[in-house]
């Protein structure tokens, strides 16, 4: 399928180069869009997409939520002690849980991993 769009000048230049793998960067961008949409996981899915890649055991311990990320994670606490969460935010809430679980239990497995070096 062609698909024919209109750019700004300063996108089309910076696009130019990268020709050939635009199909592949507006998978991406699509997929970071339809997740970001999705309550609860703005921010959540470079997480998630690391953990996808099946990353190496340093990789895993070395990862971090993004600033934005960790902000939403600190603000919803807050939120519930000063006038509580909205329906929306308990689920925003737990999905960070079970995230965070993910997480730890992957960190734990790749602390535990022999190292081959």
């Amino acid at each position: 399928m062609e698909i024919t769009l209109n750019v700004p000048d300063e996108l089309a230049t910076r696009m130019r180069p990268l020709e050939d793998q635009l199909p592949r960067i507006l998978e991406m961008g699509l997929r970071e869009w339809s997740a970001s949409a999705q309550t609860g996981f703005e921010g959540a899915t470079e997480v998630l997409e690391t953990l996808a890649g099946l990353p190496t055991p340093e990789e895993i311990l070395a990862l971090r939520p993004s600033p934005v990320l960790q902000a939403r994670i600190d603000a919803l606490p807050e939120k519930n002690r000063n006038e509580g969460l909205t329906p929306i935010e308990k689920q925003e809430w737990e999905q960070f849980q079970y995230l965070e679980h993910l997480v730890r239990m992957a960190k734990a497995k790749a602390y535990l991993k022999p190292k081959t070096s």
